[in-house]
């Protein structure tokens, strides 16, 4: 009897690891959460937050870049240039060149309302916006730091809880250009590669 019992409890045990493991097999043949599953781990951001699989793929593809003020390539780039180089190429959309342009130009986000492609801003040590970044999610933003050059961060450092000022959503008009670029048909046509 005891014999029939452990028979039955390891054939049970086989079928739960055969369960599992076709389980694992189908959610690792799935591209999209490959991406998102290695994005998560990547960006410090719960895999459930990585929605939009575009914008952490740019990002990653940045990371490392050097800051450059006024760079708008791999070879340097600024904050600004960066959050740009991301609602361009990532959301199809035009946005200011500098933080302060961007800000004028966003609907008002409080933090706990932030969602990954929002803009997060701030004053360091200044009355006046000098830095912009770009929410991923999880407290965690891109940007493209003077001593680091592109990487993520946390809001919830020490440092940028200090400079926080605002979260925000872009206002897009029609044409999917923000309105203080109206009228800068030149300037919206750099390449940022």
């Amino acid at each position: 009897m005891k014999t029939k019992k452990l028979v039955a409890a390891m054939l049970f045990i086989g079928l739960c690891l055969v369960s599992q493991a076709q389980t694992n097999q189908t959610k690792s043949s799935d591209p999209d959460n490959l991406a998102k599953e290695y994005f998560s781990q990547i960006m410090g951001v719960a895999k459930d937050a990585t929605t939009n699989t575009k914008l952490y793929q740019f990002v990653y593809e940045w990371l490392g870049t050097p800051y450059r003020l006024g760079g708008d390539s791999k070879h340097g780039i600024d904050c600004s240039k960066f959050s740009l180089a991301v609602y361009e190429n990532v959301f199809n959309t035009t946005i200011g060149y500098n933080s302060r342009n961007q800000y004028a130009n966003v609907t008002p986000i409080e933090k706990e309302d932030l969602k990954a492609g929002d803009l997060v801003f701030f004053k360091i040590r200044s009355k006046s916006i000098t830095h912009v970044g770009v929410y991923l999610g999880d407290d965690r933003f891109a940007h493209a730091s003077s001593s680091k050059g592109v990487m993520v961060s946390n809001l919830s450092e020490a440092y940028w809880r200090r400079y926080y000022y605002n979260g925000g959503r872009p206002k897009v008009d029609h044409e999917r250009v923000m309105m203080a670029n109206i009228g800068n048909d030149d300037d919206n046509n750099s390449n940022l590669n």
